[in-house]
């Protein structure tokens, strides 16, 4: 079957050298990007001339920002002939003495679509990519096929199959697994990213001929993991919405040192076409009202926290219970997003209140401060398996290993403060004060600082998610909003630091101190207020006095002589 296939292609590739084409044609020269446009109802006839005799296949690479294109071997484009995509490539493999190839492009959507494109040659002893295709509608597939939704996006491909000669049969694919097969080889998957807040075309194509070949990708992208050719050709990455990210796959002969690429894809996991929500209009009203004032309570606790210690203990019981009982209601309805926002913002408000009472009540600072304490446990530990330990295979093959060691982060954090608690405190409101203003920052312009929580929530809603590759771009905005955190959160603490510095450790239960007050009231006849009647008391006089006859004013007695 797979040498039928490739005869049918050196067949089809023959015929397009001498079919005259009437509508466009665009000559490509290997290695050199050239900018096309495709108009309604034309065919584009892509042609590849004066071709080197040792280059043994040729791969036709062409992208859009995200308008499918058409890519075929023929001019009317079959099914198992043609790729329609924004990510689109076709292998062609060549005959002896052949020097001339074409190929075609086209709309599906009746509608103008412009890309870039690029024509990358091989050798014989070059894989060639795509080539023990099982899974996807061509006979060789070159390309990296790419699905995301709000938690992850996953890439799939088809593995490779080893170079052969011009006219010569291709090796089997599944005959054997020795040394001597496709079962040898490697895949290095790629990762990159463009310039953050940018979804323009130019900054597109840009990254595409950074990174369309070998060479480029190695030395602009990053390396995320190498595959065995018995490990499952597919991978996972967090979604970051609005930013882009191109991903190529490079196979590897490590037998005959050679390698070749795959058809690099792009995706910024968010839709050009809608218009809620869409990559141009990132961010619910609702999502920007909450991080706002998310983020000016955050202000007011990073500078003022310790000082008006009620106001902290509500913006902390406020974000722990808002943010469990998101996970909660996500986790077991079906609600609207806004609702759940609505609703978590009111168990928010409850579960502050709670907090506030109960260091009325009970007057406990320190039950208070553990509470406080594992908020900055929770964005310590956050922040720890952000950073590529977080991408470490023991917490991406186990859950188990993942909770408990987020778990034993989070709790060491107060207990290292119960030493130093008005430390730990003023600690506490700094900085995750300080991060309360970078996440209404994000509400507007993206920052990947906002991933540091957003990865545990992910976490949280999707039982697959921990085998996801959480890896963020780190772009001048992020550094930025990194000095800005450092910052205000230095600020913050030094600030309370030195104020307090003469003042009680944390202020007294206000209810203690109405009882100490009651009893001095009992027990001091020298207060006034000692001798003042009860309540009660006070109000049957007044009662008593609306009701009695008032007395006369004159004087009615005779004068004493």
């Amino acid at each position: 079957m797979q040498r039928e296939t490739w005869i049918l292609l050196l067949l089809l590739s023959s015929v397009g050298e001498v079919q005259a084409q009437v509508e466009n044609r665009v000559t490509f020269l290997p290695g050199t990007f050239q900018n096309v446009n495709i108009s309604r109802n034309e065919t584009v006839q892509a042609v590849v001339s004066r071709i080197p005799p040792e280059v043994a296949f040729i791969t036709l690479q062409f992208h859009t920002l995200y308008r499918n294109a058409t890519l075929s071997y023929t001019r009317v484009p079959d099914q198992s002939l043609s790729l329609t995509a924004a990510d689109s490539g076709l292998v062609s493999a060549l005959q002896p003495s052949q020097t001339l190839l074409s190929l075609f492009l086209s709309s599906p959507d009746e509608e103008t679509v412009s890309g870039t494109g690029v024509i990358l040659s091989f050798s014989s002893t070059e894989p060639v990519p795509g080539a023990c295709n099982t899974e996807f509608s061509l006979d060789v597939d070159p390309n990296v096929y790419i699905r995301y939704n709000l938690y992850e996006t996953a890439i799939r491909f088809a593995p490779a199959n080893l170079g052969n000669e011009r006219g010569q049969t291709p090796p089997a694919c599944d005959t054997s697994t020795g040394t001597s097969t496709r079962w040898r080889l490697q895949y290095d998957v790629y990762q990159y990213f463009l310039p953050e807040n940018d979804l323009s075309e130019s900054s597109l194509f840009a990254g595409i001929q950074a990174v369309a070949d070998i060479r480029g990708m190695m030395a602009s992208g990053r390396l995320v993991l190498t595959l065995k050719s018995t490990d499952k050709t597919t991978m996972a990455f967090s979604s970051i919405p609005g930013q882009g990210v191109i991903y190529s796959v490079i196979v590897r002969d490590p037998v005959l040192n050679t390698s070749a690429s795959y058809v690099p894809a792009h995706t910024y996991a968010c839709s050009f076409a809608s218009t809620l929500d869409g990559c141009q209009t990132l961010g619910k009203i609702s999502t920007k009202v909450f991080f706002t004032i998310t983020g000016l309570a955050g202000l007011f606790v990073c500078f003022f926290g310790h000082r008006f210690f009620k106001c902290e203990l509500f913006c902390m019981g406020f974000s722990f219970a808002a943010f469990f009982f998101f996970v909660l209601i996500t986790r077991t309805t079906q609600l609207d997003y806004d609702i759940r926002l609505a609703v978590s913002a009111v168990v928010g408000v409850v579960g502050g209140v709670l907090l506030v009472m109960s260091w009325w009540r009970f007057g406990s600072v320190m039950a208070c401060v553990v509470v406080v304490g594992l908020m900055l446990g929770f964005l310590v530990a956050s922040i720890v398996l952000f950073t590529p330990l977080g991408d470490l295979d023991v917490f991406r093959n186990s859950d188990v290993v993942f909770w408990v060691t987020f778990c034993c982060i989070m709790a060491s954090v107060p207990l290292f403060f119960v030493r130093w608690p008005r430390e730990g405190n003023i600690t506490t409101c700094g900085v995750v004060g300080a991060y309360a203003v970078v996440l209404a920052v994000n509400a507007y312009i993206y920052t990947s600082l906002s991933y540091i929580t957003l990865n545990i929530l992910k976490r949280f809603l999707n039982n697959n998610f921990s085998a996801v590759f959480t890896d963020a771009p780190f772009q001048t905005i992020d550094y930025a909003m990194i000095t800005v955190w450092a910052a205000l959160g230095v600020c913050g603490v030094v600030l309370q630091l030195y104020r307090e510095r003469s003042r009680p450790f944390f202020p007294p239960s206000p209810y203690f101190m109405w009882l100490q007050e009651r009893e001095r009231r009992k027990t001091n006849v020298l207060d006034p207020s000692h001798h003042v009647p009860s309540l009660p008391g006070r109000l049957v006089e007044r009662a008593r006095q609306l009701i009695r006859r008032r007395e006369p004013a004159g004087e009615h007695t005779p004068l004493l002589l």
